[in-house]
């Protein structure tokens, strides 16, 4: 695989509407691939799951392309009223995560603010006729016609893809749900909220274990809350979580039940000459992820991604400025809320790139080998197949060239919030407000 730095990236599909005026329940919430890339999973926040598939033609074309078309789509969570507290619970699809496949189904968690569900997608193109006592209709026959003892068979039917689901475990989370993650050991998964780490079973529904509790006795004292966690890819034991303050934890679960004292602590000591007002805003960490390899972490704040050394924990061993650019207009951010918005951060397949999105309905790659970086849009405008995308940059400076842009003219209100990355190829998956854009590495001519 090349790295981002050296890939040409060229655009593939775009799935969504065209309208300019969007619905609030079309807008996607959350994008992941499955273990292999050849499902594609989105969440949105009409609390809906579209699951696209891999067009095996477009993989063995030559050159080969990296197309999906519609496979399932369900309703995963509906609206709910807790009327304890008097609270709506919104249907939005806050993550979704596959598991590894086992069988020829294939099962994915998916979760709410409060409810985490774990669905079966199994495919059907076999029926059973030859019923004694019903007709292939389904209804029932008389009995004085039954003369004879016939054996049911299987016929060839048009293939349906049904979506069950299979477990429900709710009302163990009292604050919104932020992240899910599988344990690689395949039998448990974590949940966090702003407060709470929970350690579930698969096949048990009805209990789970608190393994990180850090509310306060008293909630005036609050002062971080848990953005984001996730489990080790290969250390069943082990996961990390990240928090508001620009901190990440990583716990042993083989230290104590409770891992409220985190084995190693991730963070980087502020530099005093870009101390602000908004200081501890922007360092608030989005989002965290393991490498494939598990030696590695990657975690997003507001202006930047860091990597870091999971053996070395008093700095990050790369830093990469994502939009240092708005420094200048945090004021601005903070009153149109921008400032909170909680931007993802994804590896590639071998651990050498990253991406992570921006305003504008740009998205941003590294290459760590090469120390190249690269801004691509996600537009419709170019929207032929394989049609290379033009990196995008944006001027600070007074005098603007001419395929520059101007950073009081970049849109706020379009914004790449999820990304994926197919865990084998250069194939990216980019969710831009309702619409979710494909691009694949340009073929070599």
């Amino acid at each position: 695989m090349a790295a981002s730095g050296e890939v040409q990236w060229s655009f593939s599909q775009v799935k969504g509407t065209v309208e300019d005026d969007v619905t609030e329940a079309d807008i996607i919430s959350t994008v992941e691939f499955n273990h292999d890339g050849e499902l594609l999973a989105t969440g949105d926040k009409g609390g809906r799951v579209v699951i696209f598939q891999r067009e095996e033609q477009s993989k063995h074309a030559e050159p080969p392309r990296g197309e999906y078309n519609v496979y399932s789509t369900f309703q995963s969570h509906e609206p709910e009223f807790d009327y304890l507290k008097s609270l709506e619970i919104e249907e939005k699809i806050n993550k979704i995560k596959w598991l590894p496949r086992q069988n020829h189904a294939h099962f994915l968690l998916s979760t709410n603010d409060k409810t985490v569900k774990l669905w079966k997608v199994s495919e059907r193109d076999k029926k059973f006729v030859g019923f004694n006592l019903q007709n292939d209709d389904g209804s029932v026959r008389d009995l004085p016609e039954l003369t004879s003892l016939r054996v049911p068979n299987t016929q060839p039917m048009e293939l349906m893809v049904e979506a069950s689901p299979r477990r429900v475990f709710a009302n163990a989370h009292t604050y919104h749900i932020n992240s899910i993650s599988v344990n690689s050991d395949g039998e448990t998964y974590v949940s966090a909220d702003d407060l709470r780490i929970n350690l579930w079973h698969l096949g048990i529904t009805d209990q789970s274990f608190n393994i990180v509790d850090i509310k306060p006795a008293n909630m005036e004292e609050l002062t971080e809350v848990i953005t984001a966690a996730e489990f080790h890819p290969k250390d069943c034991n082990v996961f990390v979580y990240s928090s508001s303050k620009g901190t990440i934890r990583l716990c042993d679960m083989r230290a104590s039940a409770l891992c409220d004292q985190s084995a190693k602590m991730f963070e980087e000591p502020e530099d005093p000459s870009n101390r602000s007002f908004f200081s501890e805003i922007i360092s608030s960490i989005s989002d965290v992820r393991f490498s494939h390899s598990g030696r590695y972490l990657i975690s997003r704040d507001y202006l930047s991604v860091k990597v870091w050394d999971v053996l070395m924990d008093t700095k990050p061993v790369e830093t990469f400025p994502v939009h240092e650019y708005l420094r200048s207009k945090l004021c601005s951010l903070y009153e149109n809320d921008c400032i909170f918005d909680k931007f993802e951060c994804v590896w590639n397949g071998t651990d050498s790139s990253i991406m992570t999105g921006s305003y504008n309905n740009f998205f941003r790659m590294f290459d760590r080998n090469t120390k190249r970086d690269v801004t691509l849009e996600a537009s419709r405008e170019n929207c032929k197949p394989l049609h290379v995308l033009k990196p995008r940059r944006v001027n600070t400076s007074g005098k603007r060239k001419r395929d520059e842009i101007s950073v009081d003219s970049l849109d706020f209100n379009r914004k790449i919030l999820h990304t994926a990355w197919h865990p084998k190829e250069n194939i990216i998956a980019v969710a831009a407000t309702n619409n979710l854009y494909l691009f694949q590495e340009k073929p070599p001519s």
